[in-house]
């Protein structure tokens, strides 16, 4: 696995890209953890070097590839 963070980013936290599984988890500030299928390498290595990660994700990602939430990602709490 491989991951890139965008500390200046405000929407994207973190992105990690599984090669074998070919998906990518992006972490978004406040709303949690998406898994996006079918992704290739190329884009996730593409999305590390965008000059804005929400743009990227708006262009190239979002509507495109197929995702579910963080299976590990509780709504409203530790005990929800």
């Amino acid at each position: 696995m491989r991951a890139h963070q965008f500390p200046k980013s405000s929407i994207i936290d973190r992105i990690i890209y599984d090669d074998e599984a070919r998906t990518l988890c992006i972490s978004f500030r406040g709303t949690g953890k998406y898994i996006y299928e079918g992704v290739p390498a190329a884009l996730f290595e593409a999305f590390c070097r965008a000059a804005s990660a929400g743009s990227f994700f708006n262009e190239r990602i979002k509507d495109r590839y197929r995702f579910r939430r963080d299976p590990e990602r509780r709504r409203f709490g530790p005990n929800a």
